[in-house]
């Protein structure tokens, strides 16, 4: 489901559950469905709050506040696929309306910005007054690979580079300029900074094409998987230094969801097998205590269903098309890196690090001191720590780590809710602790406090 379009061929899905996502701090399940949308309380858990203004394909939460990003079905023509509307459950008025060219694939939100993906362009807005501030040219991304870090400090932007890195030891020669966003088959993640609106990093993640990223809460890792789903790396940001790589399994898998714990200590993974696998982020290794603090703006009492101050007074409508508004994106930035690695690609190291994936296991073994991580980990991927089974197979599943006890909570296709106990001692199978349907009720409206307060 990665969040999305819960109905494609061959998954098993409920056909009212048109998406769901969790929110920044995975407290609260922001669910979309045929009738409208409803977001609900993990733990413990129960419905919030709920409308039926009709079928609804996206619902991003801005972590525990009252702001919501909603975009429509299409079934109607005041439900089109390319408007978003941001909305106030607690005052239950629309605060902003924006109108796109392409059909909005994704949105992703944080304290600071405001991201709209569409198939070849991703938008960047100042979310305390909604004004665009850049527009990025992207290659072709239908399957909107795209992660917004939750932190508002160090707010990345990572997707899918549209050129490989001319230092990745994956590409033969160094591309020229002049391939564009033609392709996306580098295997590299582009970072970009979403404040200061500048090109930070290209991450030579995978030797196939990208199909998933993931960012921890403080924007200080990142999470990739390729179209072979075998291998998971995890980078530290925003030198992009490898800093772990998982061994998802042997065979090759569709990632659905990839997911850090808030304290950055656990990363979960699940595929189109029935099994969802948990990595230990060993605390030595660079960036591991990266995430120890999130800013989930979460009290000891559940949601804080509060108006956002960010918003203030901003409740006028603001529609029409944007198609050539915003900066062109960031084409000179992007240029002036390349140059600067392909520059730096041109000395001894690099050479070596071209050379030596030619390396066999053997050769490797002896000589591994002498090579660079990068390379040397190609080997050793570490297995998971701890997994646990989805009870359905052929569905597609969300999954999140709770930032108050040892959870695993899976969202699946289907519109169940599942809770898992993961044992951070020995690890091995996670025990089944509860298990909910997100869809009862769901055209009933409600607006009400978290359930248990």
């Amino acid at each position: 489901m990665s969040s999305r379009s819960a109905a494609r061929g061959g998954i098993r899905s409920n056909p009212d559950l048109l998406s769901v996502s969790f929110n920044q701090d995975s407290t609260c399940i922001a669910t979309g469905t045929r009738k409208g949308y409803t977001i609900t309380n993990c733990d413990p858990f129960g419905k919030v709050y709920g409308r039926s203004d009709g079928a609804t394909s996206i619902v991003e939460m801005l972590f525990c506040t009252s702001l919501v990003a909603l975009v429509g079905a299409g079934d109607r023509p005041a439900s089109s696929t390319r408007r978003l509307q941001i909305v106030n459950t607690k005052r239950q008025s629309t605060i902003c309306e924006l109108t796109f060219p392409t059909t909005i694939l994704d949105v992703k939100l944080n304290r600071r910005r405001l991201v709209v993906v569409l198939e070849e362009r991703i938008y960047v807005y100042d979310i305390s007054n909604m004004k665009l501030l850049h527009e990025i040219e992207t290659s072709p991304n239908p399957n909107a690979i795209c992660a917004l870090a939750p932190s508002s400090e160090n707010s990345y932007l990572a997707y899918p580079s549209p050129l490989p890195s001319p230092a990745t030891p994956f590409s033969g020669a160094p591309p020229s300029p002049s391939a564009g966003a033609a392709s996306n088959s580098s295997g590299d993640v582009l970072l970009f900074d979403a404040v200061s609106l500048s090109v930070t990093n290209i991450i030579q993640a995978h030797k196939s094409p990208v199909a998933f990223v993931a960012l921890n809460s403080t924007g200080t890792l990142l999470a990739t998987a390729s179209d072979k789903g075998t291998v998971i790396r995890v980078f530290s940001l925003p030198n992009g230094d490898k800093v772990h790589e998982f061994r998802r399994g042997s065979y090759p898998a569709k990632i659905f969801s990839i997911s850090f714990n808030a304290a950055s200590t656990l990363l979960c993974v699940s595929s189109d097998t029935e099994t969802v696998h948990i990595f230990k982020l060993l605390s030595g290794s660079k960036g591991g205590k990266a995430g120890s603090q999130s800013a989930s703006g979460r009290g000891a009492s559940g949601p804080d269903w509060e108006e956002h101050d960010r918003f203030g007074s901003g409740n006028g409508r603001n529609g029409g098309m944007i198609g050539g508004a915003g900066e062109q994106g960031g084409a000179g930035a992007y240029d002036a890196l390349i140059d600067s690695k392909r520059n730096a690609n041109q000395g001894v190291g690099g050479t070596l690090r071209r050379k030596s994936l030619s390396f066999g296991r053997g050769i490797a073994g002896s000589v591994g001191g002498l090579l660079p991580g990068a390379v040397t980990g190609i080997w050793d991927p570490q297995r998971d720590f701890a997994y646990l089974k989805i009870p359905t197979s052929g569905v597609k599943s969300v999954v999140a780590l709770s930032g108050s006890s040892p959870q695993v909570m899976v969202v699946t296709s289907e519109g169940v809710f599942y809770s898992y106990a993961i044992d951070l001692e020995n690890g091995g199978e996670c025990i089944l602790q509860k298990s909910f349907s997100l869809l009862d009720g769901i055209g009933d409206e409600s607006n009400g406090s978290p359930m248990g307060d």
